[in-house]
């Protein structure tokens, strides 16, 4: 009996996996030099990331955008909740830390505000971490070794002979603070249950509008219930700096300030142990209720599992993602960057339903999943992810993307109809530009995703583009996190384009940059299902770029509501943008490079730009950005542009400018991501560069080629549709590509290769062949 409950747990807990070997996964890439990213243990999709926060002496902060950089080797507990790679410093989550700590807990851990006492510091010798399974032992002797499920996990904590043990729950100390939290330990069952009230992402955001920023709030409730396999020998409690040894329970929350405004404030619980115990203890959580992360945790973890079992359920669980895309005839360190790159693309979305299919909502009330959908899923990354990680999640897991596409109209449904452009869990963050909602379903469907109500989606985003919404006029949280989506609409629709001075945004030139996109997306969508009204009245709309380019001065730049343009303008100003210059921004219009390209003077002369944009005055590369004149491969809107020499007849050019960029930029190690991960937009970037094809443009399906870094890729999609790219070397250039075992000159392939699948076969060399791909036509 208990054998099967254990199988049971492990099979609902995580999709059925596949009989074969794990490909090179390195949890720690991306872990410093700004990357983000964690090494601790998720699952694909996971609610639940266990993953250590570190401290640098300060416990209202953490030395990483997500609460772990490699270089610091101190940590303060292992939390629950993690997001990838996220840019805001810290990004969100890392809720209840859970540290163990061999000592006697004689003073409030709260109080210790400088990370002190209640820490301990470890070396990555004795580090190591595999998707599913993270364990360190610290240099106090104490070995921590943690596994999960979707939505639990089991934590075997290894205390050194003769030394106390005990764990603290640290309730209140999520990445950003709290407004309230509550422990209660319950030394009958053996447990210890609780939630904090928090969120706040992005709440001490510079640009967010000081005190008046709007993600200062809460908007979610994590609750936890965790169980152990023997009695307490002691318990405690603290509430700022009181401390009360024997007490049951405590309750308070932090606020979501920093540094002295913080500090000393908060609440927590700990349970003590026979000196030198080994600790077992099975945990879940749930944005529902209490019940729901009992139930969650005992559905998901028997009594009997331990870190290696589930752990290798986990492991088996990812490796049925990673046969998703088969590679071989690389590197190994090419291949360990690229399974690495899609290990952390398939951490988003995250997984928001219990396992009886109730979820926290954007209202922040309690709701239940539609019959037939898989689950509910929340954390969109916008701004981020429209440029490529959606792509690839549509393109590996169709069923997953229209999941994501109901939980989206679901949430915007919760919140007046709105979709907002940056969701963390079902809430609204307001954070970036533009309205990235309508690119990325529209991706979708181009893609094939069906498993959604797009009609319904469709006519929401076009009344979402077309008619003003009441916050549409707001400066709350502005520049950054401005409350308005599609912000100053009515203005926008009569000038064509969003007047820097009134715009009610981030930048007026970047707002109407990404509006554009987006209603280019919105119009190729329509036109797939016959609206030919939508189609007419939004695809004017997908030009309306050119309204903020300065043929003066060749560029994009910033534009009054007179018609004048801001003075000052040099091409590295990021007055008008988001993030970013305009010499960056004035390539973000991959719908229409053939009409950017007469703006610059011709074909020639855009390629020629595009060269002085990858290269420095001497002609020597320039890709790893700190320049605001060139390319920059740590943020978003110009991830894109070394594929648009293929639309200016000069493809060889991508093929050598995105290699150099793969292999300069990208690696192996702690440092192997150029910048934030973004909940893996750039990895995603990575993988399809990899392959050697990238998106051609939201809203479509088209793949441009590169070359790819593997003699063989195969990639199936969960909809059984198979995609195959072989080459003969991974030498740089493409000398001749068959498509479907015919001759192909394009230097693209047409959605038929998405959408039906198909074989692609290249011929690589080391010399450029600037005559393939070069006709007019085949551009």
């Amino acid at each position: 009996m208990a054998t099967a409950q254990a199988l049971l747990g492990l099979l609902l807990s995580v999709p059925t996996a596949a009989v074969t070997a794990a490909p090179p996964v390195d949890p720690f890439i991306g872990t410093t030099h700004g990357g983000n990213t964690w090494p601790g243990a998720t699952a694909p999709f996971g609610m639940i990331a266990w993953s250590p926060t570190d401290t640098a002496g300060d416990q209202t902060n953490a030395p990483g955008g997500n609460g772990y950089d490699y270089n610091t080797t101190r940590l303060r507990g292992f939390s629950l909740t993690h997001v990838n790679g996220a840019g805001c410093a810290p990004g969100a989550a890392g809720d209840v830390p859970i540290m163990p700590y061999a000592g006697t807990v004689d003073t409030s851990p709260t109080a210790d505000t400088k990370d002190a006492k209640y820490s301990a510091t470890y070396t990555h010798a004795n580090e190591s971490a595999s998707p599913g399974r993270y364990t360190v032992t610290l240099d106090n002797g104490v070995k921590t070794d943690l596994a999960v499920t979707t939505r639990a996990g089991v934590g075997e904590f290894s205390f050194p002979a003769g030394k106390e043990a005990g764990l603290l729950f640290r309730t209140s100390n999520s990445l950003n603070g709290s407004e309230d939290a509550s422990t209660v330990i319950d030394p009958a069952t053996r447990s210890v249950n609780g939630w904090v009230l928090t969120g706040g992402f992005c709440g001490r955001r510079g640009n967010g509008g000081g005190d008046s920023n709007p993600d200062r709030r809460s908007y979610y409730r994590l609750y936890f219930s965790a169980v152990f396999d023997q009695d307490f020998a002691s318990t405690g409690t603290w509430h700022d700096s009181v401390v009360t040894p024997g007490s049951t329970s405590a309750s308070g929350g932090e606020g979501y300030l920093t540094g002295a405004s913080r500090a000393g404030r908060g609440s927590g619980g700990w349970v003590g142990f026979g000196a030198g115990s080994d600790v077992h203890m099975r945990i879940g959580i749930s944005y529902v209720s209490g019940a729901g992360a009992i139930a969650n945790r005992d559905a998901e973890i028997p009594a009997q599992a331990t870190p290696d079992s589930i752990g290798a359920a986990t492991g088996a669980a990812w490796n049925t993602e990673f046969d998703r895309i088969r590679v071989s005839g690389g590197t190994a360190a090419r291949t360990t960057a690229f399974y690495t790159a899609l290990y952390h693309a398939l951490m988003q979305p995250q997984t928001m339903n219990d396992r009886d299919g109730r979820y926290l909502g954007a209202d922040m009330q309690i709701h239940q999943k539609h019959p037939g959908q898989r689950a509910v899923y929340g954390t969109f990354s916008g701004w981020d992810q429209y440029r490529a990680q959606i792509q690839l999640l549509g393109l590996l897991r169709p069923d997953v993307a229209g999941d994501m596409a109901t939980s989206m109209m679901d949430f915007a449904a919760q919140n007046n109809g709105i979709w907002d452009r940056w969701l963390h869990l079902g809430a609204p963050t307001h954070v970036m530009t533009g309205d990235p909602a309508a690119p990325t379903l529209a991706t979708w469907y181009a893609f094939g995703v069906r498993n959604f109500d797009a009609s319904a989606a469709l006519r929401s985003l076009v009344r979402q583009a077309t008619v003003q919404n009441p916050d549409a006029l707001s400066d709350v949280g502005c520049p950054g996190q401005c409350l308005g989506q599609r912000p100053t609409l009515n203005t926008y629709l009569a000038l064509h384009y969003a007047a820097n001075d009134i715009c009610h945004c981030w930048g007026g030139s970047a707002e109407t940059l990404e509006d554009s996109l987006a209603d280019y997306s919105l119009a190729q969508w329509a036109a797939r299902v016959g609206n030919v009204q939508t189609y007419r009245q939004m695809a004017p709309r997908g030009s309306y770029w050119k309204n903020t380019f300065n043929p003066a001065v060749g560029y994009q730049a910033a534009r009054k509501a007179d018609g004048s343009w801001q003075s000052g303008f040099t091409p590295s100003t990021d007055v008008g943008f988001a993030q970013g210059s305009s010499a960056t921004y004035t390539w973000m219009v991959p719908q229409d490079v053939s009409g950017l390209a007469a703006l610059m003077g011709g074909r020639d002369a855009a390629a020629a730009r595009l060269d002085a944009f990858f290269h420095d005055a001497n002609g020597n590369w320039a890709v790893l950005g700190g320049d605001p004149l060139r390319y920059d491969p740590t943020n978003e809107p110009g991830i894109h542009a070394p594929w648009l020499y293929n639309a200016l007849g000069q493809p060889w050019k991508t093929q050598e400018t995105v290699r150099q960029i793969v292999d300069t930029a990208y690696g192996t190690g702690p440092a192997g991501l150029p910048g934030n991960d973004d909940l893996g937009t750039m990895s995603a970037w990575y993988v399809f560069a990899a392959m050697g094809i990238f998106p051609q443009v939201p809203g479509r399906a088209e793949m441009l080629l590169g070359s790819p870094v593997f003699t063989h890729v195969s990639l199936l999609r969960s909809n059984g549709v198979r995609l195959t790219i072989n080459a003969n070397s991974t030498d740089t250039y493409v000398q001749s590509v068959r498509f479907n075992g015919a001759a192909h000159t394009r230097s693209w392939l047409p959605e038929s290769f998405v959408q039906r699948g198909g074989t692609v076969d290249f011929t690589l060399g080391t010399v450029s062949n600037e005559s393939w791909g070069t006709a007019p036509v085949d551009h």
